[in-house]
């Protein structure tokens, strides 16, 4: 079972829409108990870094996640939910993430820029040999909805990287842990490919059967 998280961020309908539309057996899961049938974790994230914060830790994910992260057991996070792999973010000063990754989320800078950036943007791809890009075209285009971007300090954890003003991570990864900042559930048929290729790579026993 892919455990997709609700913590009351949003979006929630469409990235299970999107999970089933590949044949995960997802369920959404805002009790931590149910974490010990997972076998993968989808953590979506919509709105503020500090809202979402105390969301997971209000209903008690916060210390689970923690340790399914340092377990380095299959995990997604997208948009918001990949900013809090990251140590903090200028959004919420004094809220700390879960520290994963190192970095700080930071927001565009304004002058000429329409912020938040919503629509299509190009990737590309700094490891395209791993396992969310399987299959995809050279240089894919994906849906973005972000005012704050993750500046990692390590270089070697970002898979993707985007343009918009100046270039950012948008996509990081490390084992079996990784992020994206665009929202794969809202990119067509190379978001489902990503979701596809993320299924893919959880155990079977979370894929539904034919």
């Amino acid at each position: 079972m892919i455990a997709l998280i609700d913590y009351g961020s949003g979006n929630i309908r469409s990235v299970i829409n999107a999970l089933r539309h590949e044949r995960a057996d997802v369920e959404l899961i805002s009790d931590p108990a149910r974490l010990d049938d997972a076998a993968a974790i989808v953590l979506p994230g919509v709105g503020a870094f500090g809202d979402c914060v105390r969301g997971l830790q209000k209903r008690g994910l916060w210390e689970p996640l923690q340790a399914w992260l340092a377990a380095d057991r299959p995990f997604l996070g997208i948009c918001v939910g990949y900013q809090m792999l990251f140590d903090a973010s200028e959004e919420s000063p004094g809220v700390r993430g879960f520290g994963f990754f190192s970095g700080e989320v930071r927001k565009f800078a304004t002058a000429g820029l329409k912020v938040p950036q919503i629509g299509w943007n190009q990737l590309a791809l700094t490891e395209p040999r791993h396992t969310l890009w399987r299959g995809l075209p050279a240089t894919p285009h994906v849906y973005f909805v972000h005012s704050y971007f993750p500046a990692a300090t390590d270089d070697a954890i970002v898979t993707a990287r985007s343009t918009y003003g100046e270039t950012f991570a948008a996509a990081a990864a490390r084992g079996r842990v990784a992020g994206v900042q665009f929202h794969p559930e809202k990119s067509q048929a190379v978001g489902l490919g990503i979701l596809r290729n993320f299924v893919a790579s959880v155990p079977a026993t979370a894929a539904v059967a034919d």
